[in-house]
């Protein structure tokens, strides 16, 4: 915005100088419209050409004048070309250093292997839903949009070791491969499977061949969006009203309009709730959520767990319930 500013100033003030010498030179020389702006120019490029040399006394006073203008005029252009490469290029330089210094501290977070549509939908609702977000793209200019977005990025090659661990893979809490081939994402699970054993990585299938070959790459889970958007299109034709609950559902409370989530929520060891059964859980803390199911700490889902089900530190909650209420949960559960 402010470099916009003094663009239009400085336009404005070589306009200001050529309409000024172009009006003065035709009232003291009395010269055609055109030889008076002509001789404006000579003056204020410095060439000094004809017809400079005709003027008048009091032409030859106007010209200084106008000499001095131009060249404040050129120093106040030259001084605030140098003012914003001087700023951009400090700017670039100390954002890069807090970007690297924000990067060298994350933990916790997500990964996120290239900022196409999908990469960049992903790293909205990842953020959407307060967790960290880290992008590896190696295009500049589809890295821009995290950048304005204010999403930390690293400019590279996400199929790179060193690549994955200056995003401190190690500390992440999970990895998308979201590039636009196949090839490129198998390299990307394998690199990453290499790296980090016990990391959750799922990618993006674009054939329907790639899936196995993800999965054998050692990718936790694999989507394909064609597959997706099929049977997303096949609910909607065959049962609406269950896939608009599952989209107000599954949306952020900004895109339904309903104050409707489902979440999943981690029990800690200090929580107050280990050790309760559901409905001791609900009738002693007033939780009001709805729970769907309960993943065990050994893998196991339970489906629609019956009220006597006690729960356990280290148990996923998966419930449904508004903002606030899911709010109340996590503190009980220590998150």
């Amino acid at each position: 915005m402010k470099g916009a500013r003094v663009a239009v100033f400085l336009l404005a003030l070589v306009l200001l100088l050529l309409t000024a010498g172009t009006v003065g030179f035709h009232l003291i020389e009395g010269w055609p419209w055109f030889q008076s702006f002509y001789t404006t120019l000579m003056t204020v490029s410095t060439i000094g050409a004809q017809p400079e040399s005709e003027l008048s006394r009091a032409g030859q006073e106007f010209n200084v004048f106008l000499i001095f203008f131009g060249i404040a005029v050129v120093g106040f252009a030259i001084g605030s070309l140098t003012e914003a490469v001087i700023e951009f290029e400090l700017g670039s330089f100390f954002g890069r250093g807090r970007m690297e210094k924000e990067i060298s501290r994350m933990k916790d977070h997500v990964i996120i292997c290239g900022a196409g549509r999908v990469g960049r939908k992903i790293a909205s609702e990842v953020a959407s839903r307060r967790f960290p977000v880290l992008l590896i793209e190696r295009e500049q200019t589809k890295a821009n949009w995290a950048q304005e977005a204010g999403i930390p990025v690293i400019i590279g090659d996400a199929t790179s070791e060193a690549v994955l661990r200056q995003a401190r893979i190690e500390a992440a809490r999970g990895l998308a491969s979201a590039v636009t081939t196949d090839a490129q994402n198998v390299y990307i699970v394998l690199t990453a499977r290499a790296v980090s054993p016990d990391l959750f990585i799922v990618a993006r299938a674009s054939e329907e061949d790639a899936e196995a070959k993800l999965l054998r790459a050692g990718a936790s889970s694999v989507i394909s969006p064609y597959s997706f958007a099929g049977q997303r299109m096949a609910r909607l034709l065959t049962r609406p009203n269950v896939q608009r609950f599952l989209d107000l559902a599954m949306s952020s409370l900004s895109d339904s309009g309903l104050d409707l989530q489902i979440e999943e929520v981690k029990v800690g060891q200090s929580s107050t709730l280990a050790g309760l059964t559901l409905q001791e859980a609900d009738s002693r803390h007033q939780i009001g959520v709805v729970v769907l199911a309960i993943r065990h700490s050994n893998g196991e889902l339970e489906f629609n767990p019956k009220a006597n089900r006690p729960i356990s530190a280290d148990d996923h909650l998966i419930v449904m319930g508004d903002s606030k209420q899911l709010k109340g949960l996590e503190t009980l559960a220590g998150v």
